[in-house]
């Protein structure tokens, strides 16, 4: 009785092998066309079985077979059906469903059923995946303006589904630059899959993009490059439709649009993904909805062109890149591409400074200056804090919500001063605390160099004639608390325009000064970027109204600027004088 079961059950295997076998051997060496029609997906049902295809290596797109195993009704959000399938065939079967395979088209009678898209938990046995019906897919081509629901419906969570990983490949970045854009975009599809890949190359790439193409989004380019990598799943003469699932979730883009190279596809239990690299650009990605990501073949998309020069290192070298025109992406893209810059060099160590000078340019308006030293600090080093510095000034403008105009560029001139130019104000005082209007008088500041003996700073300071009898205070400080006793964080202030936010950023004090202010009393209004100090009482009473519809603040006490030294290397601290003026 035992043997015959065995005898049995070796029977029930070899017809299912035989079956397969002879199911791939039917199998069309190159997949049908696009306009080769569509599956209902009404008459979907177990036990149906189909075809997809995939790039593994190179750039010809190779058949699996596919069963059917139901509809899973509502699995993408409501009327967002999701057909769960099993993959077949030898590397299927040893890959499993890998990062990059979102978008490859599956076909049942020669007609295209949908996209391979989503994909069960982390530690799956067996290649088994969901798929975007074509007809949710073609929603996308048809109308650009579709909903652009974000990640992967609750449905779908519930039961263990998720996108198909879109690999993100940083090419040209190092692993702190990869960290740095990881914490960005925790918790988005943008995280890289693998630190393997390459940029694009220099050859055009002859292949046509078919069904199951290798197809890539650019998000930066140039002498940096991240890439992020799906499969096609419709095209026609225009436009062409892959992923099955959205990469950003932004809903309209414009992302560069290139052919790619499969170069392997590493198989592994945890992560298996396609290793890729970028070709030639055949167009632009213009929207990336829930059920597809859509590319429009000869559009240009728009990009935001930076240059990063470097000087005062062995080998002085400027990288030219470009970051896509987005606002979701665009300022931490930046960021992260301006940190690795300031990585990529021998001569570029833990006690390093920086001094950045720059622009960013933008149609109709002035150059906005960017001038900064930068030195290390106990928490951060100076490479990190020189890139947030830069992405939090960009992002000002760039993510002003009365900006129109184009930015035409960003240039950045970075001197490496191979030291930890930095300074602590230790103290501060005067020869007399009784002074009179209109007096020069000498202010005397300690301050003490990284690892170094503290050094004393004169200076000569004129006090204005119009000073009335009292008490005064005299700061001696950074640029950082000058700037916050004028500018102060407004909570919930009107946003200021592009004209205030310009304004704002030309009023930052440089940190690599020392400056003397006098506190006076009298009232300070700060108005659309601007600091108004000794305000006459009757235009603080005009001014009223914008304070209460806070367009404006207005302080008790105003800061008067007197004068201000260099000290080469980045100040901290503050000291308080008193003053009785006679």
């Amino acid at each position: 009785m035992r043997n015959r079961i065995k005898e049995t059950c070796r029977l029930i295997l070899a017809a299912g092998i035989l079956n397969s076998a002879a199911v791939l051997a039917q199998i069309p060496s190159a997949p049908p066309p696009s306009n080769a029609g569509t599956y209902p997906l009404d008459q979907v049902h177990r036990g149906l079985r189909g075809v997809a295809y995939t790039v593994f290596e190179g750039t010809q797109p190779e058949a699996m077979d596919v069963e059917i195993l139901g509809v899973l009704t509502a699995a993408l959000g409501p009327g967002k059906d999701m057909i769960l399938a099993r993959l077949h065939g030898t590397k299927p079967e040893y890959t499993g469903v890998v990062a990059g395979m979102s978008g490859s088209p599956v076909y049942i009678e020669g007609k295209l059923l949908g996209a391979l898209s989503y994909r069960i938990g982390e530690f799956s046995k067996e290649p088994i995946a969901g798929i975007t019906p074509i007809g949710q897919m073609l929603e996308v081509r048809d109308d650009s303006s579709a909903p652009r629901t974000a990640g992967t419906s609750p449905v779908a969570a519930s039961q263990g589904f998720r996108p198909i990983e879109t690999p993100l490949v940083l090419s040209g970045f190092g692993p702190e630059a990869v960290k740095l854009w990881q914490d960005r975009f925790a918790g988005t599809s943008l995280m890289p899959v693998a630190g393997v890949g390459g940029g694009a190359s220099a050859q055009p790439q002859p292949e046509p993009l078919i069904p199951g193409s290798a197809v890539s989004a650019l998000l930066v380019r140039g002498d940096l490059q991240i890439a992020a990598t799906c499969t096609v799943t419709y095209v026609d003469k225009d436009q062409l439709l892959a992923c099955g699932h959205p990469i950003t979730q932004f809903g309209a883009v414009s992302m560069p649009m290139t052919k790619a190279l499969v170069l392997a596809t590493l198989p592994s239990p945890l992560n298996a993904f396609k290793i890729v690299n970028t070709t030639e650009t055949v167009g632009s990605f213009t929207d990336d909805r829930h059920s597809a990501i859509r590319g429009v073949f000869h559009q240009q998309a728009r990009m935001v062109p930076v240059t990063v020069a470097i000087r005062g290192v062995d080998l002085p070298h400027s990288l030219h890149f470009e970051v896509i025109d987005q606002p979701q992406i665009t300022p931490s893209a930046l960021m992260v591409s301006v940190y690795q810059a300031l990585l990529d060099s021998n001569r570029i160590g833990g006690d390093t400074s920086f001094h950045i000078r720059g622009n960013v340019d933008l149609d109709g308006y002035p150059p906005v200056p960017l001038d900064s030293w930068i030195a290390p600090g106990e928490s951060l080093p100076a490479n990190l804090s020189a890139a947030l510095m830069v992405g939090e000034r960009f992002t000002r403008i760039y993510s002003n919500s009365t900006r129109q105009a184009r930015i035409r560029g960003v240039t950045l001139d970075v001197e490496a001063v191979p030291e930890r130019r930095t300074l602590q104000l230790e103290g501060a005082n005067t020869s007399t605390q009784e002074v009179h209007a209109g007096e020069t008088i000498t202010v005397e500041a300690t301050v003490r160099p990284y690892q170094g003996p503290a050094r004393n700073i004169r200076i000569p300071v004129a006090l204005p004639v119009s000073l009335p009898n009292g008490l005064m205070r005299l700061l001696v400080s950074d640029g950082a608390a000058l700037d916050r006793i004028t500018q102060p964080t407004r909570m919930g202030a009107r946003p200021l325009d592009m004209n205030g936010t310009i304004a704002q950023i030309q009023g930052i004090r440089a940190n690599d000064r020392l400056y003397v202010t006098l506190l006076a009393p009298g009232a300070q209004a700060l108005l659309e970027g601007r600091t108004l100090p000794e305000l006459p009482m009757s235009m603080a009473n005009v001014l009223e109204p914008l304070r209460t519809s806070q367009e404006m603040t207005l302080n008790g006490e105003s800061a008067i600027p007197v004068t201000s030294v260099a000290v080469d290397a980045v100040l901290s601290g503050q000291q308080v004088i008193s003053l009785r003026i006679d």
